[in-house]
């Protein structure tokens, strides 16, 4: 059968890269286009020089065509931290860069994923989250750069499968954790980690009791592997549905790396959701997919990554 050509955007990220990792070992072809604002090309060192790969540097706010089977669009920076560094610019990633995306799959009668968020149910006020539930989204507040921006890829996406027949898959990713992710990514897990690995005690926005949950990248991946070769448009929730709060997030990391540990409250960002669970009935019955690692394990794959790129990054300060 003949290799399809994929195009990753975004792909030298956390989540792209992982990606990329899957496609190459089934003998795809890929192109991974990122502008690096987020990613890193020690992501996919590994593949440069392979005959099946090609690394384009370049903003998919601009055009660009290249003819493709496949896009599977996850480019925009998806850390509160990065997004809210240069809002404006995160609001032209989603709304431009889908856009262009959307164009491409057009020319090329190719399918595109969109990589959505479970942002877009804003501070929900219904729990687990459905896909059928519209949110609850602060429209001027200072992470609907990122939340608006998605809910507007969103809406693209399903006005150009409406007039132009084009193939989307529409998929609602949750919290997402494993190696890759950057030291500065600013969200929950990470900045546990590497706090925790550098002696500092833990620093939780809030009393803590806010909930959220967290799957583990792999898992993440199959059910993207498993959308984008299904019949479905979605949009679908791809999330592990195993909540906890904050403290046991936190605890459980202490735990784990240094229990002398102790947790300081600051005060909790303006928006930020107070719960957040994926109801993914709807992932398991059309696509068979349920994840499989729990938080624990995912974490004990998760943290020699983080021991060895600080000790790469201390190093590269020397």
């Amino acid at each position: 059968m003949k290799s399809k050509i994929n195009l990753v955007t975004g792909g030298t990220g956390f989540l792209g890269s992982h990606l990329i990792d899957n496609l190459m070992k089934q003998g795809e072809i890929v192109f991974c286009l990122d502008n690096n604002f987020t990613g890193k090309d020690e992501n996919i060192k590994h593949w440069i020089g392979n005959n099946n790969f090609k690394l384009i540097k370049h903003d998919v706010i601009d055009p660009i065509f290249l003819e493709v089977d496949r896009i599977w669009h996850l480019a925009c920076p998806a850390s509160p931290i990065h997004y809210q560094s240069n809002p404006i610019k995160t609001a032209k990633t989603s709304f431009l860069g889908t856009l262009n995306m959307l164009g491409l799959a057009k020319k090329n009668k190719a399918q595109i994923l969109m990589a959505s968020t479970s942002e877009i149910y804003g501070d929900p006020e219904i729990h687990p989250q459905t896909e059928s539930y519209k949110g609850s989204v602060n429209p001027i507040g200072i992470r609907a750069c990122y939340d608006e921006g998605k809910r507007i890829s969103e809406t693209l996406c399903f006005d150009y499968h409406r007039e132009h027949k084009i193939d989307i898959k529409v998929m609602r990713i949750f919290n997402t954790y494993g190696p890759r992710m950057n030291l500065d990514d600013g969200r929950v897990i990470s900045n546990f980690i590497v706090q925790s690995l550098t002696n500092k005690n833990l620093t939780i926005y809030g009393d803590g009791n806010q909930t959220r949950s967290f799957c583990y990248v792999d898992d993440l991946i199959d059910g993207m592997m498993k959308l984008m070769n299904s019949e479905h448009n979605g949009p679908v929730n791809i999330g592990n549905p195993d909540e906890y709060t904050i403290n046991q997030i936190a605890e459980t990391i202490i735990k784990l790396i240094n229990p002398s540990l102790k947790i300081t409250n600051k005060p909790l960002p303006q928006d930020d959701p107070l719960k957040r669970k994926p109801d993914i009935n709807l992932a398991n019955k059309l696509l068979n997919w349920m994840p499989e690692v729990k938080l624990k394990e995912g974490l004990k794959k998760t943290i020699p990554w983080f021991e060895a790129e600080l000790i790469r990054f201390n190093k590269q300060q020397l």
